[in-house]
């Protein structure tokens, strides 16, 4: 009896093992092209990201400029609205001013 359990098992052994191989073909098929998909989706996301990365930065630089130009609109105000009765202020006034618009001038 024991040598009649022996013989039964040993052809399902041989079942299963083919079963896992035939199983693991299948998923490394499967593994594959979802990797393939995987890093398709991914060189999308990349491009797609580099875009916005770029658009992002314009935007930023955008933002900077115009708050440089309104800290620089500002600071003329400021100059043009002081009154004094020193030559000397009033020389560093303007050359201030001078300075203020040709960097105003050069961010329009």
């Amino acid at each position: 009896m024991h040598y009649g359990t022996a013989r039964a098992s040993k052809p399902n052994l041989r079942l299963g093992l083919a079963c896992c191989l035939t199983y693991d073909s299948a998923m490394a098929r499967g593994w594959e092209s979802k990797s393939v998909e995987e890093q398709q989706s991914s060189a999308d996301l990349t491009a797609s990201g580099a875009v916005l990365d770029a658009q992002k930065r314009s935007g930023e630089e955008r933002a900077k400029r115009e708050r440089q130009k309104q800290e620089l609109e500002l600071q003329r105000e400021r100059i043009l609205s002081s009154r004094t009765s020193s030559p000397v202020r009033r020389a560093a006034l303007e050359a201030a001013l001078a300075d203020i618009e040709s960097r105003l001038a050069l961010l329009v």
